[in-house]
C-alpha cells in the first residue's frame, strides 16, 4: 500500500533582491511519507533557500506549501516554524554548549509530562547509538557524536518531516561514508520523511529515495538515484551527477564520429533541432562504461594512472590535447604511455546539444 502524501509544493518562488531573479523558481514536487528526498546542486542553485521556505524561516513571494495535508504558506496562509512539525539538523549542529546530551535531546519535548520526555530521550539516544554520553557536553564529543544528538534532537518530537542542510560536510570523509548509511538506517527504521540538502553527488545517490536536482533555482530533473543516474534529463544533470566525459561528435550516417573513435547512438528525432542525417552534438560517455584496448595504431595515449583501491582511474590523451578518463576495475594494468583503442557499452551512451547542419 502507497504511503500517504506528505509534501506538496506548488509553483513555490522566493526572490531577494531588487534584479527580480528569483532564488527559488516556480518549484512543484509532491512527497511521500517514509521517503528520503535530497536537493541536490552546485552552490547557488537554490536548495538551502527552498529548505529554508519548507522550514518556515522564509516566506515565499509566491506558490503554496501543504506539510502533512495541512497548507502552512502560501494564499493567504502563513504558519510559524515553530507550528509546521518540522525537525532540523543544521551544518554547524546547532547544540546548545551548556546542556548536556540528554538535555539537548530534550529541548523540543517541553510541553510533555517529564517521564514521558525521558522515555522519548532514552529511546531517542539509543536510536543514533549514544547510550552511555547521555551526561556528556558538546565540547566532550566528536563530530560525528555531535551531529548524531543534532538527529536524535530532531526525530526526538516524531516530526512530519526532518530537514538536514548539508549535515556532513564538517566531518571527516571516513566519518561522513559512515554517518550517512547510518542516517538513512535511522531514518528508514522510525519511516521518517525526510529532506537532506548536499552538493555532493556521491552523498545523494547512497541516501536517497528520490533527488531533486536543482539548477538556478529550478528543478531540473526530479526522480529516483536510478533514474538521475541512468537516465539524465540535461546535459547539467548528466555533467553534474555523472561521471561522464563529453566528447564532441558528429553523426555521419548511423555513426557518431569522435577523435577517439566512433560509436553507435540512438537518438529519438524527438532529441533532434532538425531531421537530418548529419548533426553535431556532445557524446556523453561514463567513466565506467569505456573499454581501453592496448594497440599501437591507436590515436589515444594514456597520459596518466590513478590507483582508487578498488579500481584504477586512466587519463587519456586525444590528438588533439583533449582529456578524458576512464575507470576500470579488472583486466591488464595498463602503463602510461601506452597507446590505445577506445570502445564502450554503446546502449548507455548519450548525444546532448544537437544542432542540425545538413
Amino acid at each position: 500500500m502507497n504511503e500517504p502524501e506528505i509534501l506538496r509544493l506548488e509553483s513555490v518562488t522566493k526572490t531577494f533582491d531588487a534584479s527580480g531573479y528569483p532564488a527559488v523558481n516556480q518549484v512543484s514536487l509532491n512527497l511521500q511519507k517514509g521517503e528520503i528526498l535530497t536537493l541536490l546542486g552546485p552552490s547557488g542553485c537554490g536548495k538551502t533557500t527552498l529548505l529554508r521556505l519548507l522550514a518556515g524561516f522564509e516566506k515565499p513571494d509566491a506558490g503554496e506549501i501543504e506539510i502533512g495535508g495541512r497548507q502552512v504558506a502560501g494564499g493567504g496562509v502563513w504558519i510559524p516554524p515553530e507550528h509546521r512539525q518540522i525537525g532540523m539538523v543544521f551544518q554547524e549542529y546547532a547544540l546548545f554548549p551548556h546542556l548536556t546530551v540528554a538535555e539537548n535531546v530534550a529541548f523540543g519535548l517541553k510541553s510533555q509530562k517529564k517521564q514521558r520526555i525521558e522515555h522519548e530521550v532514552t529511546e531517542a539516544i539509543a536510536l543514533v547509538g549514544l547510550q552511555g554520553l547521555e551526561k556528556r557536553y558538546p565540547h566532550q564529543l566528536s563530530g560525528g557524536q555531535r551531529q548524531r544528538v543534532a538527529l536524535a534532537r530532531a526525530i526526538a518530537p516524531a516530526p512530519a518531516i526532518v530537514l538536514l542542510d548539508e549535515p556532513l560536510s564538517n566531518l571527516d570523509v571516513q566519518v561522513r561514508l559512515y554517518l550517512r548509511e547510518e542516517i538513512r538506517k535511522i531514518l528508514k527504521s522510525t519511516n521518517t520523511t525526510a529532506i537532506f540538502v548536499t552538493h555532493d553527488q556521491e552523498e545523494a545517490l547512497a541516501i536517497s529515495d528520490r533527488i531533486a536536482v536543482m539548477k538556478k533555482g529550478c528543478i531540473e530533473q526530479f526522480g529516483t538515484p536510478e533514474q538521475i543516474y541512468e537516465e539524465p534529463a540535461s546535459r547539467f544533470v548528466a555533467g553534474f551527477v555523472t561521471q561522464a566525459n563529453f566528447i564532441p561528435a558528429r553523426r555521419i550516417g548511423k555513426l557518431w564520429e569522435t577523435e577517439c573513435g566512433s560509436f553507435a547512438v540512438e537518438v529519438p528525432e524527438a532529441e533532434m533541432t532538425e531531421p537530418v542525417d548529419t548533426a553535431e552534438g556532445e557524446l556523453m560517455i561514463r567513466e565506467e562504461d569505456l573499454i581501453l584496448k592496448p594497440d599501437e595504431t591507436g590515436q589515444v595515449v594514456i597520459r596518466d594512472r590513478q590507483f582508487l583501491g578498488r579500481e584504477h582511474r586512466y587519463c587519456l590523451m586525444t590528438p588533439s590535447g583533449r582529456e578524458f578518463h576512464a575507470r576500470s576495475s579488472g583486466g591488464s594494468l595498463l602503463a602510461i604511455g601506452t597507446r590505445v583503442q577506445v570502445a564502450a557499452i554503446e546502449e548507455r551512451l548519450r548525444v546532448f546539444a544537437l544542432k542540425g547542419v545538413g
